[in-house]
């Protein structure tokens, strides 16, 4: 079971429609998914920009792996290439 890491907040879009992807995807691969919100949490969004370098959110770690934000996640999806990475 691969272990999923979203840094988000409650009123990002991106945060919205990447956590619609993984949810649909948590049923399918069986992931486990992990919600942190930064919402008025100056820790963890400084704990998020030390681990991921960036400062938007969402930040997605699939494993060990940071695979960026919104956008990559989506990019995987087209290319096939998220299920593998969950499964793995």
């Amino acid at each position: 079971m691969s272990r999923v890491v979203i840094y988000s907040s409650s009123y990002c879009p991106f945060c919205i429609r990447a956590l619609q992807l993984l949810q649909r995807k948590q049923v399918a691969n069986g992931i486990e998914l992990e919600l942190i919100s930064v919402d008025g949490q100056a820790h963890l969004r400084q704990e998020m920009i030390r681990k991921a370098g960036r400062t938007s959110v969402p930040q997605i770690w699939i494993g060990e792996q940071h695979i960026g934000g919104c956008d990559e996640l989506y990019a995987l999806e087209r290319r096939g290439a998220l299920d593998p990475l969950l499964a793995a």
